[in-house]
């Protein structure tokens, strides 16, 4: 009899079991973050190419939407570009945005402080809703490359970068990886610097040219040096690849 009553009491005091499958609190948890952040990317990618806001992300849309912002221009700019980064926007929209409308030098500094911090927020993203999940899933052989990563961060970003790799979907992709924030920022400042400075110029260069009227600039030096180096900057993957390739075969040989 007294142990059917202690029975009894034990069941009634035992927490109730809400969790059927027995599946880990913190797994189920990475599994909501994870599903929030697919949420997210699908939900970015509807609204910028099927809502009602398509029609206003267009260069000249934007373009006169931040001039009349008049002293705030370069601060709404930044603003529109860590958000269109998020939003999963193409940067030479974004960066050729800045560079028609500031010029080929302000217009560099402006795209290179709004990649940065849309880029630090697409990163921190990604780290917070979907690293847990992507580390669960991560075998011992992924599980190298992700602690190859860690080790050499700045490096691999860097190399990224000047590779030209996909500016938003790497800024997402390394939020799920071991990559500390500090190699991947100071990386990725770094890796975009020329390719953003000769876009910048290039496109800054050809608006005064339309703006002034005088077609005879064309045969000035600055824009047949902005051509040179926007039609050079095809070929720097290709460089540093071939840079790579000659390391590697020297700590081969």
């Amino acid at each position: 009899m007294n142990n059917a009553i202690k029975n009894a009491a034990l069941e009634q005091s035992a927490p109730a079991n809400n969790n059927p499958n027995n599946i880990p609190i913190n797994k189920q948890k990475s599994i909501i973050k994870a599903l929030a952040f697919l949420l997210f990317v699908i939900g970015a990618l509807l609204v910028v190419n099927f809502s009602p806001l398509k029609g206003y992300l267009k260069a000249d849309q934007l373009e006169t939407f931040i001039e009349t912002a008049g002293l705030w221009a370069p601060a709404l700019y930044i603003v529109l570009y860590v958000v269109g980064v998020c939003l999963f926007l193409p940067g030479t929209l974004l960066t050729g945005l800045g560079a028609a409308i500031f010029g080929a030098y302000w217009g560099f500094v402006y795209v290179w402080i709004g990649a940065m911090i849309g880029a630090s927020a697409a990163f921190f993203i990604g780290r917070t809703l979907a690293r847990d999940f992507a580390a669960s899933l991560i075998g011992d052989r992924l599980k190298r490359y992700d602690q190859a990563i860690e080790r050499n961060g700045f490096a691999t970003v860097l190399y990224l970068r000047l590779l030209y790799f996909p500016f938003t979907p790497m800024n997402f992709g390394m939020g799920l990886t071991a990559v500390r924030f500090r190699d991947y920022f100071f990386g990725t400042g770094l890796g975009i610097i020329v390719g953003t400075f000769i876009f910048t110029f290039f496109i800054g260069t050809l608006k005064e040219v339309w703006v002034s009227g005088d077609w005879g600039q064309l045969l000035s030096f600055k824009v047949f040096f902005s051509v040179g180096i926007f039609i050079f900057s095809f070929f720097i993957p290709k460089i540093i690849k071939s840079l790579k390739h000659e390391s590697e075969l020297q700590k081969g040989g």
